[in-house]
């Protein structure tokens, strides 16, 4: 697209649509418990603007522009939940103690200011610049309610029967990348290895099968675990895949030998490993560590929907060729786990995004400092509206 077109869209999409304006109100929405709320305000934004969304039974936000028959077809998605507590709206260019940097401009702050409300008014601005009358591709908007829990309404809109987004040749995921395009993400899978073996009294332990110390054998297996032959190599943008204990819980009472053990372990993983994999392989190199007369067993926490695994496009792909060069910003993994793992099993996708998710002086999202750059923003709504021009028209 050229330059003076681009500057004539993005003259036209600002009298329409303000993403600043919309973002100031959208933080205003409290989304942590239940996002009804702020679903209306973006069908009543999406509406205002003369788009009717379709809102499915999963609690997904659907819209589209452009040709119904188009050869191609590009996703744009990020969610509209937001992690608790909610943090109140503010903005203000004066700064102060943990407030961020402002010597470029405002600053918002509040609950999902960058995670992913930032995002997604960058995104609108991007849906909206699409002429449906001129563009010979179409472009879905799919907002998703649940990210930060168990993301219902992203593995149902993708597996569908119907889905609208299984075709499409490329997918934008909101989130706050700083301008990067990131290309990569780690899998997280979580599981709790459960050791049985046997009470008896302490002071005649060998009458009992002692769980706890069990555990001895469970953890060298888990240190050693990444090193076996058959393990994942390190990924050329993620690295190697890490395996971390995280909590632990055994024993009744402190004169007996406890019968039981449980030990919860945190896997981020990189392509190819699935969750499937993971869990024979551990489930394999626990069984040879842990002594024959200990009980074993590896389970998955329950959830409704598969963990988000890890996935990966290619540095080359046509959608992180236009997004980077739109947005002046690295190409580079993102370091969080996101819906992207669903979309990127169909179609090469990307994250990208205004904000950060950690500064200089420590967490920005998830946190009660939250805050986006209003100039951020602004290029961040920019970059993809020349990107989504570019692809679709």
């Amino acid at each position: 697209m050229s330059e003076d077109r681009a500057r004539t869209t993005n003259r036209a999409v600002d009298d329409a649509f303000d993403p600043v304006a919309f973002l100031e109100t959208a933080v205003q929405h409290a989304s942590h418990e239940d996002v009804e709320s702020m679903r209306m305000f973006l069908c009543e934004t999406l509406e205002e603007h003369g788009v009717t969304p379709q809102i499915d039974q999963h609690g997904n936000v659907i819209a589209t522009r452009g040709p119904a028959d188009a050869d191609t077809h590009l996703v744009l998605n990020t969610h509209i939940d937001t992690v608790s507590p909610h943090v109140p709206f503010e903005r203000d260019s004066t700064g102060g103690e943990g407030s961020g940097e402002t010597e470029n401009g405002d600053v918002i702050r509040g609950r999902g200011s960058c995670d992913a409300k930032g995002p997604l008014a960058a995104l609108l601005s991007a849906f909206f610049a699409v002429d449906p009358t001129h563009a010979t591709g179409r472009v879905t908007l799919a907002i998703t309610p649940d990210e930060e829990v168990l993301s219902i309404g992203a593995y149902e809109l993708v597996s569908g029967a119907e889905s609208p987004t299984r075709d499409a040749d490329a997918v934008i995921v909101g989130e706050p990348t700083n301008l990067d395009v990131c290309t990569a993400a780690k899998g997280r899978f979580q599981g709790t290895i459960h050791l049985s073996g046997a009470n008896a009294h302490a002071a005649e332990p060998e009458t009992g099968v002692n769980a706890v110390a069990a555990l001895e054998s469970a953890l060298a297996a888990i240190r050693t675990f990444d090193d076996r032959d058959d393990a994942p190599p390190a990924h050329p943008q993620l690295g190697e895949a890490t395996l971390t204990p995280t909590v632990v819980e055994g024993g009744a009472a402190t004169n007996q030998v406890p019968a039981d053990c449980a030990l919860t372990v945190d896997r981020r993983s990189v392509p190819p490993e699935t969750a499937d994999g993971f869990h024979a392989a551990l489930t394999e190199q626990l069984r040879i560590a842990v002594p024959d007369d200990v009980g074993l067993e590896f389970r998955y926490t329950d959830r409704p929907t598969p963990f988000l695994e890890a996935w990966d496009t290619d540095p080359d792909a046509r959608i992180v060729e236009v997004l980077s060069s739109a947005s002046g910003g690295d190409v580079r993994p993102f370091a969080a786990a996101t819906e992207a793992s669903y979309f990127a099993a169909d179609a090469p996708t990307v994250v990208f995004g205004p904000g950060v998710l950690a500064d200089a002086d420590g967490a920005v999202a998830h946190a009660p400092r939250e805050y986006v750059r209003v100039d951020a923003v602004r290029e961040a709504a920019r970059a993809l509206e020349e990107t989504v021009l570019t692809i679709v028209e």
